[in-house]
């Protein structure tokens, strides 16, 4: 039987096992030996990461196109985007590495999450915008290089879900077995 760990990746930390460098890692928080990140959340990233010793899940979880498992972001980007800058996000943006697959990209409230330590920048007379974002691709820094190109850099970025799975119930550093 397959063995999926949801772990709520605070800011700051690796999304792998070891770093050379000494900075906080998932074997910090995680004693589960033959487990793996499905995908990557970058170290300035926070939320949701999915863990498994099931390779075809990790596939699964990883593989891009529009019939993989869709990954959603709740992203407070810099400015208010208007509807052009969020029916780019939602067909697709040019990037470096060429067009991404169209998003589903919605406008929401400002969820309830503890402050981020360290804390977003912030300044008086700059507006700032929460969307949720569902992907089904994962490029490297994609949410943050996609909001960029639109002219709204992202200041904070939370993984909310992975196919089915959601953060919900998971405090900033735990962790949950499923048995799958």
């Amino acid at each position: 039987m397959s063995r999926i760990l949801l772990f709520h990746k605070p800011w700051g930390v690796l999304s792998q096992f070891t770093d050379r460098e000494g900075r906080p890692t998932l074997a910090d928080y995680i004693d589960l030996p033959g487990v793996h990140p499905a995908g990557r959340l970058d170290r300035d990233s926070e939320g949701l990461l999915v863990l498994t010793d099931d390779g075809a899940l990790n596939a699964r979880i990883t593989r891009p196109g529009p019939d993989s498992a869709g990954k959603t972001y709740w992203v407070q980007v810099e400015g208010e985007p208007d509807e052009a800058a969020l029916d780019a996000l939602r067909t697709g943006v040019e990037l470096r590495d060429g067009l991404t697959l169209p998003a589903k990209v919605d406008r929401m409230d400002p969820p309830d999450l503890p402050e981020r330590d360290p804390p977003v920048r912030f300044r008086r007379h700059t507006p700032t915008r929460w969307l949720a974002i569902t992907l089904h691709e994962g490029r490297n820094r994609q949410v943050r290089r996609m909001t960029a190109a639109v002219g709204h850099p992202t200041l904070r970025l939370v993984r909310y879900r992975v196919a089915s799975w959601t953060l919900d119930g998971l405090a900033r550093g735990e962790s949950l077995l499923l048995s799958g």
